[in-house]
């Protein structure tokens, strides 16, 4: 069990960094090349807010924020717990992802992208 504890345990410090270091206040983290050179929001734009929001709990801004990264935090957490029950249980985690699977992952990333990024979907642009 200390793979999917040491896992967790990297997963909140990297949460605990972000929730001490303010991403609202410049010149902590690099800016995003593609919104730098382009204007365009990507898929993870606004994914250090929402990490900085989630940790102090502040759900709603975190879904303002980010919200593919707050569902990314539910489903973390979802297979977090289904890995770390199945090791306890001496059996390992198969996650069996066909080729369908990805394109419908890179589906949703270019589909909210895409989203984000019109008049309309502001409400989910950072």
């Amino acid at each position: 069990m200390a793979v999917p504890v040491g896992v967790l345990a990297a997963v909140v410090g990297a949460f605990g960094y972000v929730a001490t270091v303010d991403p609202n206040e410049p010149g902590h983290y690099p800016v995003c090349p593609l919104l730098r050179f382009t204007g365009i929001y990507c898929p993870g734009c606004g994914g250090l807010r929402s990490a900085h929001d989630f940790a102090h709990g502040d759900l709603a801004a975190a879904f303002g924020a980010n919200a593919l990264a707050v569902v990314g935090y539910g489903i973390f957490a979802v297979l977090w717990a289904v890995w770390l029950i199945r090791e306890a249980r001496g059996k390992p985690l198969r996650i069996g992802l066909r080729p369908a699977h990805w394109w419908a992952i890179g589906a949703v990333l270019l589909l909210f992208t895409v989203v984000r990024n019109l008049p309309f979907g502001s409400a989910l642009a950072p």
